[in-house]
């Protein structure tokens, strides 16, 4: 990839472009173009000549070769046909990833919606029993092309490229460094206890109430940009909040939902803390990655501020606390 490319992925992805692209594949837009809120590609409601209107997203270069996207497409083509409610990429002529110069697309239908009310029993209930739809379907075969969850590539990879490449202030470095070790030796370890226990599937990857819309009807999932194989309580504990009853409760009434199309591992539950603490990790590392994109010095302006680096070190050390508690515990709730 060109240095171009690199600093500046969508620079040559003007309106005109964008239109041209669609037009190509059979999509005629009238010129009305809304961006939605996307950092990792560049997502678009794009309204038709037909009336009609699409999401057009523009996958980030080099992020995920064609095979690993159409990997993605082809889950979501079996989830919709399992009448799970994925938003799947519509095919032309059996095509859904197209090429327009250097950029790849797929485009979606429209579909709206609401972020859910986590807070409402019944809301809880109905995700979780589509979360347990979605992981039947991905338990009949792995991904042969994404990459999996695990420590590595969402643990180590981050601490080493912040280090390499001097993000954390030097007066906090070593802080920062031994916390980050700690925490990446700790939630290691949570894996290698449940050892080849605990089944990867294919999964949502990052379920949370941004990328669940909630209509009257109930919810639908959008974003499988991060699908992979992993443990299946990774599309459940992102919808926790609160304190730990607060999180029993909540995850007691999803897994409610769920348990009836599948059963979840209780063993799973032991790695919900170990999770978050690769998410922290890995959220740091991916604003740093992608800061030579003029979108995220906007976006994030606080990145890599002193006060920033401090906070992670704080919030590093409640998460290795965290990981000495007992995992959580749904079952010694009554759920009426």
């Amino acid at each position: 990839m060109d240095d171009e490319r690199r600093l500046r992925p969508y620079h040559d992805l003007t309106p005109d472009r964008l239109l041209d692209a669609l037009a190509a594949v059979g999509y005629a837009g009238d010129g009305r173009i809304l961006a939605l809120n996307s950092y990792e590609n560049r997502v678009y409601q794009v309204w038709l000549d037909d009336g009609d209107c699409v999401v057009a997203k523009f996958y980030r270069p080099g992020r995920w070769s064609d095979s690993q996207i159409l990997e993605e497409h082809a889950f979501a083509a079996e989830l919709a046909a399992a009448e799970v409610p994925v938003v799947a990429p519509l095919s032309r002529d059996g095509v859904t990833l197209h090429h327009a110069a250097d950029h790849r697309f797929a485009v979606y239908p429209r579909r709206g919606g609401r972020t859910p009310e986590l807070e409402d029993r019944d809301v809880l209930l109905r995700i979780g029993r589509f979360i347990g739809r979605i992981h039947t379907v991905g338990a009949r075969q792995p991904f042969a092309q994404r990459p999996p969850l695990d420590v590595e590539r969402l643990g180590s990879e981050p601490r080493d490229y912040l280090l390499q490449h001097d993000w954390i202030p030097a007066e906090l470095q070593p802080a920062w460094r031994e916390i980050a070790e700690r925490a990446i030796a700790r939630t290691r370890a949570a894996f290698e206890e449940l050892g080849g226990q605990i089944d990867a599937i294919r999964l949502h990857g990052d379920v949370h109430a941004g990328n669940v819309l909630w209509t009257d009807a109930g919810p639908h999932f959008v974003d499988l940009d991060d699908a992979c194989n992993g443990p299946p309580v990774q599309d459940l504990w992102m919808l926790l909040s609160g304190d730990r009853d607060d999180a029993n409760r909540q995850l007691a009434r999803l897994l409610r939902g769920y348990e009836e199309f599948r059963e979840l591992d209780r063993r799973e539950l032991r790695l919900i803390e170990p999770l978050r603490t690769l998410r922290l990790l890995h959220y740091s590392a991916w604003i740093a990655r992608r800061w030579d994109d003029p979108a995220f010095p906007v976006a994030f302006p606080w990145f890599g501020t002193q006060r920033y680096w401090q906070d992670r070190i704080i919030e590093l050390r409640e998460q290795v606390a965290l990981l000495d508690e007992p995992p959580l515990a749904p079952d010694a709730l009554r759920d009426d």
